[in-house]
């Protein structure tokens, strides 16, 4: 029985409480979270063990592991403490407000040998780890160009100021949306090394962008161009995308379908020359427990056995989320 503990019960931290509720090898010891209306609302219907301390939370149930789901800029100082106590952690996106927090996380994750991991959930799509697996199989031939993109409707009109337009606290487009791009190319070809011409701006935002546009080099000399919008209302919600031109062929995929095109036969059983269709139900795990799609869930179920010590911590580690982080400054210094 792993005993979990939740720091900052917002959106996501109610999101990852459901989930975690549903397993029947967790505990949930304690929630925390500085709004006593949440907490009273927790302790009446939820029956929850609340606390608005995480300190003295940590101290009372002494959690095995902990999901951290506040503001990014409280994510170094209370990641460090415990680690420090040697206590497993799940922490939201992005990791850290800059890499060299990041970098000093994870050498202290690696020196007391806890399992970490980030939510960047789009690793958990059936679609994008078929993708991944795709590009590193070769058939594609050599990937001369990338696309990575993402639209959705988050700030449609000028209103008063919350954390997602104070840079400080980690909002704005680059930190909130476009990471989860960032992560994916990076996990998908290799991390990017250089930006060029990128274009930050502000639509509805007084202090932040809402848009996010550059031109990228990887790593392993890959080029490519990084396209996301988070004040587009053509979307219902966040869309992803990734597509991938090679020599021999061409790939396409979203949360929802994964489409590849092959100018010759290959030895990928379930393709063909010619273009391909994959559907997310072909591709999906099954959860044991729904709640906004296969992919949340997924990721904390990954996390669980990890820190159970039944799959090793090598999806969305700190490790990773590092280099996203490292990504992002890339582009931010190339802005200006």
């Amino acid at each position: 029985m792993l005993k979990i503990a939740l720091i900052g019960a917002g959106k996501m931290g109610i999101s990852h409480l459901s989930i975690l509720g549903g397993y029947a090898d967790t505990d949930i010891v304690g929630v925390c979270d500085t709004s006593k209306m949440v907490t009273d609302f927790l302790t009446k219907h939820g029956k929850f063990n609340c606390f608005s301390d995480y300190g003295k939370m940590i101290s009372e149930t002494k959690p095995d592991a902990v999901v951290v789901a506040v503001p990014t800029k409280y994510h170094y100082t209370i990641i460090k403490d415990l680690l420090e106590k040697k206590i497993h952690v799940f922490a939201e996106k992005p990791f850290c407000l800059n890499y060299e927090e990041s970098e000093e996380l994870v050498a202290l994750a690696a020196k007391n040998n806890v399992v970490n991991q980030v939510g960047y959930h789009n690793k958990f799509f059936g679609t994008f780890q078929e993708t991944k697996r795709i590009a590193a199989s070769g058939v594609l031939g050599d990937i001369y160009h990338f696309i990575g993109e993402s639209y959705g409707p988050v700030v449609l009109k000028k209103k008063a100021d919350t954390w997602r337009s104070d840079p400080a606290e980690g909002g704005g487009c680059l930190l909130d949306y476009a990471s989860h791009v960032i992560d994916l190319l990076n996990d998908t070809l290799s991390p990017i090394a250089a930006a060029k011409g990128t274009l930050l701006k502000s639509i509805y935002s007084g202090k932040v962008e809402d848009a996010v546009y550059s031109l990228l080099e990887l790593t392993s000399g890959q080029t490519g161009l990084l396209s996301v919008n988070w004040s587009d209302d053509t979307y219902r919600k966040m869309s992803t995308s990734i597509t991938l031109v090679g020599t021999k062929g061409k790939l396409i995929a979203d949360a929802n379908e994964l489409k590849v095109f092959f100018k010759e036969d290959n030895e990928l059983n379930g393709y063909s020359k010619g273009w391909n269709v994959k559907y997310i139900t072909d591709l999906q795990d099954g959860v044991d427990f729904y709640l906004r799609g296969e992919e949340f869930s997924s990721q904390l179920n990954y996390f669980v056995k990890a820190a159970a010590g039944l799959v090793p911590n090598t999806i969305n580690n700190f490790a990773s989320a590092a280099k996203t982080d490292k990504a992002i400054s890339i582009i931010k210094k190339s802005s200006k």
